[in-house]
């Protein structure tokens, strides 16, 4: 009789447990392996959706969405914030932004009371002077800092406006219809900052005419003095501060000459958009995804499938795209564990923002859902959840 009793109470914690695994919230995303994923969230202009797939030993791009207030203490104007940072040299100038750049936009909204141009760029370079600052606090323990930087790209959507800085070589991609043919064109916002570029090289060479080696082809790839491929950058002390590229900074970091002016920038590049009917969504990637997709092709793949696990969707087509070239399959790409990763593809993050027609065209002194959402699970709670089931959708486990 006991027996029987036990087995019943087994059998009915069992049920209970299979249907909290498979109903319990994807607030804070999921985790499958190497990849986080939220596959379709709110925001206060539409839906997102958004993923990141680690390939460094730790992971260095970091991103974000927030959504409602803009300024500080519940106040200022209302909208939709993304953004992407994708560190080089290791995790810290990335989770410094991700930690401080939206803290610092609201800080100078509420100065303002409103959104703008001089609000973002401020934001930045009190982002970037703050993290000089732990630099100059942690050179003396912990000097190779100074070699840590981030590209930066940032997407604000207030009151019908949308606004793109950028930093690096990120991107920010337009998915537009185009009413004659039924067609969605991609439209790229942002300006890239990478020295493969020849504008960006001829923009070097300008600033700094009197070095010859300012850009240098090497092993096939054009550097900044043969070190970096961005030319602008949150971060990357030793190349804007000369007091910080000398011992006991590595060697390889190390100019042989002095240089008097900053060799990389902190200045974004900024686009302002007034959003159309015709506008349907927003890609925001680090440039691992663009280095397997082309813009139109992501495009296509948020075209022409459901909202729902766009993100992952186009993750998912870059691995493809990445095992393909080292020929071998996607399957056994995925069981490569991180760091070694990192010979096939890169951390790649990708936010996917839908725009609400109804809800774009309100003025932004209308409130709608608040968010606040890290990509890579940073944003998990301390204490931890039931698991949920991994999903089999789109192919990811």
């Amino acid at each position: 009789m006991l027996s029987r009793l036990i087995n019943f109470l087994r059998a009915c914690w069992r049920s209970s447990s299979d249907r909290y695994v498979h109903t319990c919230s994807d607030a804070a995303g999921r985790q499958d392996g190497l990849l986080w994923y939220k596959d379709i969230g709110q925001h206060l202009n539409g839906e997102f959706s958004m993923a990141v797939v680690q390939a460094n030993t730790l992971l260095e791009d970091q991103s974000q969405i927030e959504s409602g207030y803009l300024g500080l203490l519940d106040s200022g104007p209302y909208g939709t914030f993304v953004g992407i940072y994708d560190g080089h040299g290791g995790p810290e100038t990335s989770r410094y932004v991700n930690d401080h750049l939206f803290h610092n936009l609201k800080r100078f909204t509420a100065d303002q009371q409103s959104m703008s141009v001089d609000v973002i760029r401020k934001a930045f370079q009190a982002t970037e002077e703050g993290f000089l600052s732990l630099v100059t606090k942690q050179w003396p323990t912990k000097p190779q800092i100074a070699a840590v930087g981030s590209c930066c790209l940032v997407g604000v959507i207030c009151g019908g406006t949308l606004y793109i800085a950028n930093l690096g070589d990120s991107r920010a991609v337009l998915g537009r219809l185009v009413q004659a043919t039924g067609e969605v064109l991609a439209i790229q916002l942002s300006t890239e900052h990478n020295a493969s570029i020849e504008s960006i090289r001829q923009e070097l060479r300008s600033l700094h005419p009197d070095d010859s080696q300012i850009v240098v082809l090497k092993h096939n790839v054009w550097r900044v003095k043969g070190l970096i491929q961005i030319s602008r950058s949150i971060g990357d002390v030793y190349l804007k501060k000369a007091e910080f590229n000398r011992e006991p900074l590595y060697a390889k970091f190390r100019l042989r000459e002095p240089f008097r002016r900053p060799i990389l920038s902190a200045e974004p590049s900024i686009c302002v958009h007034e959003l159309q009917p015709d506008d349907r969504f927003l890609i925001f990637a680090s440039d691992g995804l663009w280095e397997h997709l082309s813009n139109q092709e992501a495009v296509d793949i948020v075209q022409n499938h459901p909202c729902n696990g766009s993100a992952r969707r186009l993750v998912k087509a870059a691995l493809q795209e990445a095992a393909k070239k080292r020929e071998m399959r996607y399957s056994d790409l995925k069981k490569i564990e991180r760091g070694i990763r990192r010979h096939f593809h890169d951390d790649i993050t990708v936010i996917v923002v839908f725009l609400d027609l109804n809800l774009v065209s309100r003025a932004s002194s209308v409130k709608g859902p608040t968010l606040s959402l890290r990509g890579g699970g940073l944003n998990l709670p301390a204490k931890t959840l039931a698991p949920c089931a991994p999903s089999t959708e789109l192919g990811t486990t």
